[in-house]
């Protein structure tokens, strides 16, 4: 199952990709750039057979960076982390914080990684991801980024951890409309994985992730409170009022007393103890109770 991601592409559920899915991953995207290059380089050769040595050299050079550099950085960039080889692992580069990369954290990346993966067959890049023990390169920490696996196993029975007593209805008279379903989502997702988050990665995503929603309810968060717990307690009086909603809701389109509106027929309820039974309601508009003339027409003989 695939973490979720919120909508500025932000990883939920970060867990540090070990060294033998990035080797793949890379061997992956080596396989693919190399291929291209050859390819590219036979469709030079064939173009420009009529221009001299140094030229085709300073053309094969270019074509070179472009393909095994300029490329993966522009994909890294445009994907927001995920390289063809990454997307096959489940991998995806993000920030230290947990953010979506930019195009300065992939132009890092892709020079260092010339250098660290392409020229040394990969060596300094495995070492100085076995010494770190987030399992980032050199070009991941020169450019402030980790490779973090994207499909995480599913939590079962994942809930949301109650508030701190002493946060409980505090936020009663929150104005929540303007929140949308996306941040909402975002918000239990961190919750309900937090325990499991790096302490270095938890405590910036919680306070981001509080200041989307005091920007979206216009309300500051009370001082003093942490983060996580004020996540916590307003998420909880959401799902306080989406209760009470329910309730109201099934309230109203309840039956009614004494009868059963499904077949449409009266109910008659047992008597009281001490007060007479209720004979029943006429039925098609005639009243069985009536023993007078003025009910039948009839009247006994004196």
């Amino acid at each position: 199952m695939s973490a979720l991601v919120t909508g500025d592409a932000v990883v939920l559920g970060l867990q540090p990709a070990k060294v033998p899915s990035r080797a793949l991953a890379v061997i992956i995207d080596l396989v693919v750039a190399w291929s291209l290059y050859l390819t590219v380089a036979l469709v030079l050769q064939l173009l420009t057979a009529s221009l001299d040595d140094a030229a085709f050299a300073a053309i094969s050079v270019a074509s070179l960076l472009l393909l095994l550099v300029g490329v993966p950085i522009a994909i890294e960039t445009l994907s927001r982390g995920r390289s063809l080889g990454k997307l096959a692992c489940g991998l995806r580069v993000v920030r230290d914080d947990g953010g979506p990369i930019r195009f300065r954290h992939a132009l890092v990346r892709g020079a260092m990684g010339f250098v660290e993966i392409t020229l040394t067959f990969g060596v300094i890049g495995c070492i100085a991801s076995l010494v770190s023990a987030r399992g980032r390169r050199l070009g991941d920490v020169f450019a402030g980024t980790l490779v973090v696996r994207e499909r995480v196993a599913a939590t079962s029975g994942a809930m949301v951890p109650p508030p701190p007593p002493w946060l409980a209805g505090r936020f009663a008279q929150l104005d929540l409309s303007a929140v949308p379903d996306d941040l909402w989502l975002a918000i239990r997702q961190y919750l309900t994985r937090m325990g499991q988050l790096d302490p270095a990665v938890s405590w910036p995503m919680a306070e981001r992730l509080a200041g989307e929603l005091v920007a979206r309810t216009g309300a500051p968060a009370p001082a003093g409170v942490p983060p996580a717990a004020y996540l916590a307690a307003v998420v909880h009086e959401r799902q306080t009022r989406d209760a009470h909603r329910a309730f109201r809701a099934q309230a109203g389109t309840g039956t009614s007393a004494g009868t059963n509106t499904s077949a449409g027929v009266p109910v008659v309820r047992p008597p009281l103890p001490g007060v007479p039974p209720t004979p029943p309601p006429a039925v098609d508009g005639r009243d069985d109770r009536a023993t007078g003339p003025s009910s039948t027409g009839f009247a006994p003989p004196a």
